[in-house]
């Protein structure tokens, strides 16, 4: 069956970085769009940032542009979330998430989630 399983969350300070890796099994990893998502308490998930299938495509949400990068890598199943310099609003249950197409950065347009795994940045 689909599995997304994310890892990597925890507790950081204002300024620091953490990586987020999400393992993917159960489907054609190398033809889907990955992204990741994220939603605060009391907010609506929001889109953070995807790639494509070859990684020659990406996007980020301005509020993390120059700060995240997002990366995957096709032998491995494995797409990942590098944030760097992070700030309290940040502060989020980080989700991967897999779609067939390309364009829309809505979280309608994914298949498949993981459950999640939590960021919390402490100022």
């Amino acid at each position: 069956q689909v599995q997304l399983v994310e890892s990597g969350g925890g507790l950081v300070q204002a300024g620091g970085s953490l990586r987020l890796s999400c393992a993917a099994s159960g489907f054609a990893f190398d033809r889907y769009v990955m992204g990741w998502f994220r939603q605060a308490p009391g907010k609506e998930r929001e889109f953070v940032a995807a790639i494509t299938q070859m990684s020659s495509g990406i996007h980020y949400t301005d509020s993390v542009r120059g700060r995240f990068t997002i990366s995957r890598d096709n032998a491995k199943n494995a797409v990942y979330l590098q944030m760097n310099s992070l700030k309290s609003e940040d502060t989020a249950v980080y989700y991967c998430a897999a779609s067939v197409s390309w364009g829309s950065f809505y979280s309608a347009a994914y298949a498949y989630w993981g459950q999640g795994t939590q960021v919390t940045v402490t100022s």
